[in-house]
Parts: C-alpha cells; structure tokens; sequence
C-alpha cells in the first residue's frame, strides 16, 4: 500500500468570493518529487498557498491530509510545526532581521556554511532577509531557508524563475540534496514544485508531473513527456485524463 504523506481530495479553494480552484485530486507519497506546469495564471501558486494556509485562500470544499491529518483549517503555524515548508515566489523583505538571525532562531547553524556557499550566498549571514537581494539572489535564499527549517514536505514556487542558468543548477542541486536527507523523523522526503518555465526539469528527478489549467488539474503522467508536448503544440493540447 503507498504511503501517501500528501492526500488532497476534492478540493475547492475561493480567494474571497471568487472560485480560484475545483475539483483537486494529489497524492504525493514518502519521498516522491511531483511537478505541477500550467501557464501563468492557472492557479499552480494558488494551490501552493491553500496547502500552507496562506490568505486569502481557503477551501470551500473537500479536505488537505498531511500524514494521515487534515489540516485544511489549522492556521498556517501549525502546519509548519507539523512538516510543511515553502519556498516562495515573491517573499517579503524583513528589515531588521538578518540571516543570520534567522538561523540562530531556528538553530540551524550546522549546515549553514555548507548550504550558502553551495547557493552562492556565502557573506549573507548579515544582510537582511530579501533587502536588496537580486531577484535570483532571493530565488536562492528561499532554498537555503528550507535547508535551515527542514521541513517533511517541501513546496517550491517556481523556484528557477528569474534565475540565471548557472543558478539554477545549484538550485536544483539544492533541492537534490534536501530530498535525499531524510527529515528529523527519519522519513524520506516529498515536495510539489510548481514551474512555468519548465527549466527545473533539467535538474531534478521528478517522478510524476501535473498540469494545470483553469484551476483544475486536467492530466497527468511523465514529466518531461507533458513538458515535450507542451513546447511542441502549447497548453490547448493538454487533453484531460485524470489519475
């Protein structure tokens, strides 16, 4: 039987009073990477924030399950504390809080020296979170930040966006390495990256991919097969077969 960490079935999700999402089935397992494309605009970053709890987002109907739990009405808090992080697209800067604040609260020191230098960020333990990064500066750092929070279950919003090729190697490379080492229970890792691009694909073992459009996910399967026929004949080729 597949130990599924991540159960999202029949979800609906409104931004205020406005249909956002309908109709989601996912079910990632321990340990499995799974990769959501859409164009922009589908609703991928949405689904990213209903998962965390983030406003305004909130489900109308059906239910999120992290680990056997629903969790589709805990506030964002405790969903961190029971395993979910996220890197995002467009975080906010924190003036006033460095870095290197942020680890010693976390006390994460272990890796750090390792993780930064591998994403280019070494000689940011002083700077302030997102105050004057570069867009791919940030890209980075929102990596880095799951390696000092070491979350079960990873959630990456279109993490190769604004970054440039050399980059994101090391991005990719990044999330390798944190799938591969095994969270503080002991069990494998899992994560959902979201990506328009596609360039991800290149640097990361993916097992299955998604595709979204209008808010539903209509297909699913290999994901550089969907991501070859999306370059070929464009997102109005995608027919729907769910899983």
């Amino acid at each position: 039987m597949t130990n599924n960490i991540l159960e999202v079935r029949d979800l609906d999700v409104d931004a205020g009073d406005v249909a956002i999402l309908r109709d989601i089935d996912l079910l990632v397992a321990e340990g499995e990477l799974h990769v959501l494309l859409g164009p922009n605009g589908s609703g991928k970053s949405s689904l990213l924030a209903a998962l965390m709890g983030l406003p305004p987002y909130h489900v109308v109907r059906g239910e999120i399950r992290f680990r056997g739990n629903r969790i589709d009405q805990l506030p964002i808090d405790q969903r961190a504390r029971l395993g979910l992080g996220m890197a995002f697209q467009r975080p906010p800067s924190l003036d006033g809080v460095t870095v290197g604040d942020f680890r010693e609260a976390l006390d994460a020191a272990s890796n750090f020296k390792q993780e930064s230098s591998a994403l280019d960020l070494e000689g940011f333990a002083n700077r302030h979170i997102n105050v004057g990064f570069s867009g791919g500066e940030i890209k980075r750092w929102e990596v880095l930040k799951l390696f000092l929070q070491s979350p079960q279950f990873l959630l990456f919003d279109e993490p190769e966006s604004g970054v440039d090729l050399e980059h994101i190697a090391a991005v990719g490379d990044a999330i390798n390495r944190l799938l591969r080492t095994p969270g503080s229970s002991g069990e494998a890792r899992s994560a959902l990256i979201i990506t328009h691009t596609g360039f991800i694909l290149d640097y990361v073992q993916a097992d299955l991919g998604h595709v979204m459009i209008d808010g539903r996910i209509v297909t699913s399967g290999d994901p550089r097969e969907l991501f070859k026929n999306i370059q070929r004949n464009g997102y109005g080729s995608v027919s729907c077969q769910r899983v």
